[in-house]
């Protein structure tokens, strides 16, 4: 008990300072490091981005096409680019086995096109050029329901110069393949049922119809940027509006001139339209990029450029193409006046074997309707345009 007493009287003395005092140390805090921060992307196409992805774009050839950040949804490349790119429509149809195409085109701030009156615009380092093609399964009912996406194009204009990168779908995902693809398809159009294989190109054969020089070793360049085929209404935020006036007023185009002044190609279904202007609007986008001086089928002295003279000797009047036997029909000039049956301009686009079709890639199978068109347009020339001797 006496013990007790005194511990208790003690207490009171203990820490209350002096040498021998009872100092309690603080405990010390647990500090947990931090987590080692990811490494930086080692390539463009890695970085994360809500914006357009040009770094990726001007130095990369990304595997995936989502890696470019071109679209709202990566999975949906035919609405909703993201800023600053915009779509556009050609007033002619460049034919593609019947595939829809989804064209945008997406320039650098503060750069724009320049306006040729004849020629393809002139684009800034940075423009590029997005071209989606979804196949039908009924070439008589639209709407993405109907269609199964197929193969995105990128046609970029880098430091170099510009480069071809062929995306193909599938699963929601757009994978390069710079080998190219043959893809089976089905479709129904007008009743009549066709299967064939749609080539998407390889790197190689996208320079076939995009080269300028005249020989496989030349540059590339755009086809379709022309003032003639770009010469149409569109909707745009809900209004119809010309659309190089549209360019012109977003700052996208400079040197366009009075619309007036600006040539105009018509689609073949377009009644409206006359009926020389509906078909060499349809031969400038499907075969001039071959068929001009500059292009890979130049030694064939052919050139269907919209505004060459189609009554001329050069546009095919009587004239024989070199380095080719005819076909099965013995045919012997590109247009004979007032016969269109028996000319080889018409009769090469029915013909779907490789070494025979005209384009020789892009289809594989013929686009009737044009082809109808063709030879209507060739029945109806003035027989004195040239006496071709059969």
């Amino acid at each position: 008990m006496r013990k007790l007493i005194l511990l208790t009287l003690l207490m009171p003395l203990i820490g209350c300072g002096g040498s021998d005092d009872v100092t309690l140390e603080p405990e010390t805090p647990i500090v947990t490091p931090d987590p080692t921060p990811d490494p930086a992307p080692s390539s463009a196409c890695e970085t994360s981005t809500s914006e357009v992805n040009w770094d990726a774009l001007m130095n990369e050839d990304c595997e995936s096409l989502s890696q470019y950040a071109l679209f709202v949804d990566p999975s949906i490349p035919t609405d909703s680019p993201i800023a600053p790119g915009l779509s556009y429509q050609l007033s002619t149809q460049l034919f593609s086995n019947y595939a829809s195409k989804h064209r945008f085109i997406f320039v650098p701030e503060g750069k724009t096109l320049g306006y040729d009156a004849t020629g393809t615009f002139d684009m800034p380092v940075g423009t590029v050029l997005v071209k989606t093609f979804s196949l039908p399964f009924d070439t008589q009912v639209t709407g993405a329901g109907n269609e199964v996406l197929i193969e995105t194009r990128l046609l970029i204009h880098r430091e170099a110069g510009w480069t071809t990168l062929p995306y193909i779908w599938q699963d929601g995902e757009a994978l390069l393949q710079v080998a190219g693809k043959d893809i089976p398809h089905t479709l129904n159009h007008k009743g009549e049922s066709q299967s064939f294989d749609y080539h998407v190109p390889s790197r190689a054969e996208c320079k076939l119809c995009h080269q300028t020089g005249g020989d496989t070793s030349s540059s590339i360049e755009s086809i379709g940027l022309k003032a003639h085929l770009l010469n149409r209404p569109i909707t745009y935020q809900a209004s119809e509006i010309n659309q190089l006036t549209l360019w012109q007023q977003l700052g996208l185009l400079s040197g366009l001139p009075e619309l007036e002044q600006v040539g105009k190609a018509y689609d073949i279904f377009d009644e409206s339209a006359p009926l020389t202007t509906r078909a060499k609007g349809y031969l400038d986008i499907n075969c001039a990029h071959c068929h001009n001086p500059q292009g890979f089928a130049s030694i064939s002295g052919l050139r269907l450029g919209f505004y060459v003279d189609h009554t001329s000797f050069e546009y095919g009047i009587c004239k024989q193409p070199p380095g080719w036997d005819g076909g099965a029909k013995g045919l012997s000039y590109d247009i004979i006046p007032a016969d269109g049956e028996h000319s080889i301009l018409v009769y090469r686009q029915e013909l779907n074997e490789p070494k025979d079709r005209m384009p020789p890639i892009g289809r594989s199978i013929a686009h009737t309707d044009a082809v109808a068109l063709i030879e209507q347009w060739i029945d109806e020339m003035a027989p004195e345009l040239g006496n071709c001797q059969q």
